[in-house]
């Protein structure tokens, strides 16, 4: 009769255990992650995947977002948008990013537009990291009918913010070709033309990030995609490729990364398939700690099943 509590127990115990590792999220799949380290907390926003074990394409209807004060134990606050959110946009809540100004958090998104074919990017803002967030401009940021480097519907997809030093904003973003526009101070509006960067074998999933004097731009490259970047002397370049950082997933195709420095430590968070049942259209957000070379180069991040030691936040309480 003791038999049946004991599995429980055991059950329970191996469930809290794998809730430090990753995957990062074991009861719901995730995908494309956004990163925001804000007053001692880790925000971690992703795409929820809904599609069937035998799905063939993404269903994703909406953002969730969670938070750390340690990279270990994560907190669940549901989902602070979705893409009806934004009333000019029909379906796909797809890859996003974040990011804080003045006090207001701006969450930029791809989402597929109600009445100009293909793919958009959206603005929604918050005076909270955990949402609700709402439209910020009423309309999209960036259409299909902006850019004429590819005939694809879907060559705008995957923000990315960067706010430099100055306090001069970026927007970049693209697949096959990635494109740049200055944001002006209302992180709202474009501030002057659309710019294209080449960057060796671009795919998608563009990141841009500083670190010292440095200039680090990411992206996913090839198909199956694995992470490479340059560095660069400015937020718009001159930029010289320094590698592949990660390799790609073993099934899923896609890899899409945020990288974050947090508590004097830094972090890239990415996705791959290492759920029971996941695959193409059924990823898992998942995190290692990010090491830098003492040239700044970034070393090489194997992919791990226990992530990143614990890193507490002073104060941070769940």
């Amino acid at each position: 009769m003791f038999k049946k509590p004991l599995a429980v127990a055991a059950i329970a115990l191996l469930a809290g255990a794998a809730q430090a590792g990753n995957p990062l999220f074991k009861d719901k799949f995730t995908a494309d992650p956004a990163a925001l380290s804000d007053n001692g907390r880790v925000y971690l926003y992703v795409g929820r995947d809904e599609a069937p074990v035998d799905g063939k394409d993404y269903v994703m209807k909406e953002w969730l977002v969670y938070s750390s004060c340690d990279m270990k134990n994560w907190k669940a606050h549901g989902s602070p948008l979705n893409a009806l959110t934004f009333g000019w946009a029909k379906k796909d809540a797809w890859a996003a990013d974040i990011t804080k100004r003045n006090g207001k958090y701006y969450f930029y998104s791809t989402v597929e537009h109600n009445s100009i074919p293909g793919k958009a990017i959206g603005v929604a803002v918050s005076d909270s990291p955990t949402g609700p967030f709402k439209d910020a401009r009423g309309s999209a940021i960036i259409t299909n009918d902006m850019t004429r480097e590819t005939d694809i519907s879907w060559d705008d997809i995957d923000p990315t913010v960067f706010i430099d030093d100055n306090g001069q904003a970026y927007l970049y973003w693209g697949n096959q070709v990635l494109k740049y526009i200055k944001l002006k101070p209302n992180m709202i509006e474009a501030d002057g033309p659309i710019h294209t960067v080449a960057v060796p074998h671009f795919t998608e999933a563009a990141y841009l990030h500083k670190r010292k004097d440095t200039y680090y731009l990411s992206w996913s490259r090839e198909f199956p995609e694995e992470t490479a970047y340059s560095t660069g002397p400015s937020a718009t370049g001159p930029w010289t490729y320094r590698g592949v950082i990660m390799s790609k997933n073993a099934v899923v195709k896609t890899i899409h990364h945020a990288i974050i420095e947090h508590n004097g430590k830094s972090y890239i968070f990415y996705h791959n398939d290492k759920l029971p049942t996941g695959g193409e259209y059924r990823r898992s957000a998942a995190v290692e700690e990010l090491h830098y070379n003492p040239d700044g180069t970034i070393r090489f991040i194997p992919q791990t099943a226990e992530g990143p030691a614990a890193n507490a936040s002073p104060g941070c309480q769940d």
